[in-house]
């Protein structure tokens, strides 16, 4: 039997947050909103997805939403069952060759980032990070600041092609469950190894900053493997 709204009641029947007009259409709003409620693991793995709760939980047409869930498919985030759409199970594997494409595609964007960055690019770059360690105690705190810190690497490395292709794998990135900042220990490594990262680009050695983020992504990857394996402390 799938897992399926009735144990995600209370996320799908009750009125959350509503659409209203910032310049984006509404199937793109339910889009993000759907990716958002994925990586915050209100969709886990595995879950049925229907249509219509999701239109009335948003307070949208079934068009928009249809649209949205048609795209999540074709990115992988959603996937056909016999009795409907579901939120896609990585398993082992995948996760693996997630994160494989993942350390490629970041030590590219240090890499660039090393060449382009601006010194206002860079000085945000040590912001965020000052930020990242200033408390360690909320792990989904930390997920956000880590986001906003890659993405700045991203923006900092002025290349549009691998912008939409690093942008479209942090969609994909949502369904990974939870986060590596729950394993003892990672906040701290991951302070470190960001901290590398920052002072590569800012000497503008660009081997060293695509080397220093290769590794803090494989080394996401061991926590990520240890939360798989139940192994958090």
């Amino acid at each position: 039997m799938p897992r399926d709204a009735k144990q995600h009641s209370n996320e799908l029947s009750e009125p959350g947050q509503k659409y209203s007009d910032s310049g984006i259409s509404r199937g793109q709003w339910v889009y993000e909103k759907l990716i958002q409620d994925v990586r915050d693991g209100k969709y886990a793995g595995g879950v049925r997805i229907r249509e219509e709760e999701i239109a009335r939980a948003l307070g949208v047409s079934r068009t928009p939403v249809r649209e949205a869930l048609s795209r999540l498919q074709a990115r992988g985030l959603l996937e056909l069952a016999p009795f409907g759409l579901v939120v896609t199970e990585l398993s082992r594997q995948q996760v693996l060759e997630l994160y494989a494409v993942r350390e490629i595609l970041e030590g590219s964007a240090a890499r660039f980032a090393a060449q382009h960055a601006s010194d206002s690019e860079i000085s945000a770059l040590h912001s965020i990070a000052r930020e990242f360690d200033r408390d360690h105690a909320d792990p989904q705190r930390l997920a956000h600041l880590n986001r906003q810190l890659h993405g700045s690497i991203y923006e900092a490395a002025h290349n549009r092609y691998l912008m939409r292709s690093l942008n479209e794998f942090q969609d994909t990135l949502a369904l990974l469950a939870s986060t590596t900042f729950t394993v003892v220990g990672r906040p701290k490594e991951a302070s470190k190894e960001h901290a590398v990262i920052i002072k590569a680009i800012e000497r503008r050695d660009a081997d060293a900053a695509e080397q220093a983020a290769r590794q803090h992504i494989h080394r996401a990857q061991e926590a990520r493997l240890k939360m798989m394996l139940g192994i958090v402390m």
